[in-house]
């Protein structure tokens, strides 16, 4: 029921930007925290950035300055601003819904060449 789609991965040069966005159905982002994490080939799965119903932003230190999650909740989307990217910041990028149980999107894949 619930439903978490990623979608605005590609491949981007260094220095460049992406937007991700995470359309949810089944569930209302304003009422949950969301969040997208990311794994790397080799590496666990990380928290990239996270948004509160409060509005409240968590992020890696690894990315503070340079992304910023934010939330349209009229279109129960969340999205992540990627600016300034590195070729450290490639991996399949997930969105998560944060409520009694976990939810995840199918992931995509972000790729910045050197």
């Amino acid at each position: 029921q619930v439903q978490l789609v990623e979608s605005g991965g590609g491949l981007v040069q260094t220095g460049g930007s992406l937007r991700l966005s995470c359309a949810a159905s089944g569930i209302s982002i304003s009422n949950n925290a969301m969040g997208w994490y990311r794994q790397a080939p080799g590496k666990q799965r990380e928290l990239v950035a996270r948004i509160t119903s409060g509005g409240s932003r968590t992020y890696a230190d690894s990315v503070k300055g340079r992304f910023t999650i934010s939330r349209d909740n009229a279109k129960n989307t969340v999205y992540l601003q990627m600016n300034s990217l590195k070729p450290e910041d490639t991996a399949v990028y997930y969105c998560n819904a944060a409520t009694w149980k976990n939810y995840w999107g199918q992931g995509t894949q972000v790729t910045v060449s050197s």
